[in-house]
């Protein structure tokens, strides 16, 4: 049952030899969900064994270049290798003018449907619903509209324990019952308590990606015991006002976040070209947080199953 972040890009606007921009990988039990597509994304995919026929869902926080240039190529290349499933695209409204362009110039081989989701929200708001998890947008505060994406486990259905099923000669329908949370009353009145006989197997897990953002005050509340909260560190306090003046985040601000909002690991990445060595924005955030950890090319951040019995 895995639950994971793999991150991709990790460069902010301008990419270096060794970082792409942002592009990151949820897998929710085999469900791949891509978060941003800046330019080098299908390339990224390909060089960590990602199969773009798997995305079904793709996650564009915001529309500057270096979270969306990647988004046509992709679809071209989805194309070129013989896509026929629905492919799904949330994102702010105006990125109905970048798919128009596409479908006009580029799209003359698509057997796929593109479906544009445009994300409108003032607090979470739920996007995607599937069979294991839920998916939510919030708002973010940047220069443009932007936003977050919350990937939450479903509650598991309970299990009734073992060793009473054969203890008590439990029926079906009694089993049935209890899974449900249900208490069981018996025609002898006995009485079989739900809380007594059934357990929930594991805790649900969840993540969160924050992109381009300053600081603001709900945003804590919003991903509050997150397993894994990924936030953008762009800059150090050596350029806290650079920082402010381009609504982003310095990795102390991102530590503050984590730590506020009880988060199990903070992911921190979107570094900015100023920074040849990443480790001082790392040392930074780990000042606040200690369970930071660097985004890096391919990185695996999973989330193991925490078993209650």
């Amino acid at each position: 049952m895995e639950f994971s972040l793999t991150t991709l890009g990790t460069a902010s606007a301008v990419p270096s030899n060794n970082r792409f921009s942002s592009a990151h990988v949820m897998n929710v039990r085999g469900r791949l969900f891509l978060i941003d597509c800046a330019e080098g994304s299908q390339i990224l995919l390909a060089r960590h064994g990602i199969s773009h026929a798997k995305i079904e869902n793709i996650l564009i926080s915001h529309l500057h270049g270096d979270h969306v240039f990647g988004i046509m190529p992709l679809l071209s290349t989805m194309a070129l290798k013989g896509r026929t499933a629905p492919l799904y695209i949330y994102a702010p409204e105006a990125f109905c003018h970048t798919l128009k362009f596409f479908k006009n110039y580029f799209a003359d081989g698509v057997k796929f449907d593109i479906n544009f989701v445009p994300l409108k929200a003032t607090a979470p708001e739920e996007i995607i619903a599937t069979r294991n998890c839920k998916v939510f947008a919030f708002p973010l505060n940047h220069k443009v509209e932007t936003y977050g994406f919350l990937f939450r486990e479903e509650e598991p259905a309970l299990n009734v324990r073992k060793e009473f099923i054969e203890q008590d000669a439990l029926t079906l329908q009694e089993i049935g019952s209890l899974k449900a949370g249900n208490d069981v009353v018996r025609e002898d009145g006995n009485v079989l308590e739900a809380a007594k006989y059934a357990y929930k197997p594991y805790v649900p897990r969840s993540a969160a990606y924050c992109s381009d953002t300053a600081p603001f005050p709900e945003l804590e509340g919003w991903v509050r015991g997150v397993d894994v909260l990924y936030h953008e560190a762009t800059f150090g306090n050596d350029m806290r006002d650079l920082s402010s003046e381009y609504f982003h985040s310095t990795a102390e601000d991102a530590a503050r976040v984590a730590a506020a909002a009880g988060a199990g690991k903070l992911v921190i990445g979107h570094f900015s070209s100023r920074y040849p060595d990443v480790n001082v924005l790392l040392d930074e955030a780990r000042q606040v947080f200690p369970e930071t950890y660097m985004a890096e090319e391919g990185m695996i951040f999973d989330v193991p199953v925490k078993k209650l019995f």
